[in-house]
């Protein structure tokens, strides 16, 4: 695995986080009410999809006090009963895969709105599995690497000792690679070791990639994830473009 588009991704997300930080909290606590709500518990030890809610919220910066509210608003009665998991698959420009990760308390509205994004940039929404046999589930973690000051042989020591299965080197980050359901474990493990994530969740990783050449492909792919992002019911897009 190497070569993949991740940091860039990444990096371009960080650099409109603070426009975007409140939104980005408001889709985590959703993901962090459902997580408590669905598992039953409000703690992370005993509920393995909110530790690794958890985990995606501290690399985002998310202040405790959000997560404690998020975790007892889960336990407590409330609206996000009526939230449910859904996810889409399709594809774009030239035959970029695409999957859309949403939560929603109105399926008609969010399945309309996904397929519009779809629709209006050259793209076409399939069926489940469609698209999802193209990407391995798992866990991803992008240790912020900017200063440069971390030493590679330490890094991958420490991840592997951690748990993680593999670790790539990247622009500013190493990328750390687990099994889906070992984020939680192995970012607190790394953690504790004084490293810094810029991310840390569960995500669809591409087998391959799609470099876009036609220049209305690349305008029309960018509005389709652009549109999709904004979506409030969207938690996480992702797809085999490479930027």
């Amino acid at each position: 695995m190497s070569g993949h588009s991740k940091w860039h991704n990444i990096q371009k997300t960080k650099n409109a986080a603070d426009a975007k930080r409140g939104k980005v909290f408001t889709k985590i606590a959703r993901e962090m009410i459902v997580a408590v709500k669905e598992g039953g518990s409000g703690d992370p030890v005993n509920n393995s999809r909110l530790a690794a809610v958890v985990a995606k919220a501290k690399a985002a910066n998310m202040p405790n006090d959000n997560i404690k509210r998020a975790i007892e608003k889960g336990l407590g009665s409330g609206n996000a009963d009526s939230y449910e998991s859904v996810t889409y698959e399709g594809y774009g420009p030239a035959g970029v895969a695409v999957i859309v990760e949403a939560m929603t308390d109105n399926r008609n509205r969010t399945a309309s709105e996904v397929r519009h994004a779809f629709d209006k940039y050259g793209g076409n929404m399939g069926a489940v599995g469609s698209v999802a046999w193209s990407f391995d589930h798992k866990g991803v973690i992008i240790v912020d690497n900017e200063d440069g000051d971390i030493d590679e042989d330490k890094m991958i020591n420490d991840a592997l000792e951690s748990g993680a299965d593999d670790v790539e080197t990247e622009d500013e980050v190493y990328e750390v690679y687990t099994a889906a359901d070992s984020v939680a474990e192995v970012s607190d493990a790394l953690e504790k070791l004084g490293y810094k994530f810029l991310s840390a969740q569960a995500e669809m990783v591409p087998q391959n990639y799609i470099k876009l050449t036609d220049a209305d492909d690349v305008k029309n792919m960018d509005k389709m994830l652009d549109i999709l992002e904004e979506n409030d019911d969207v938690q996480n897009v992702w797809h085999n473009y490479e930027e």
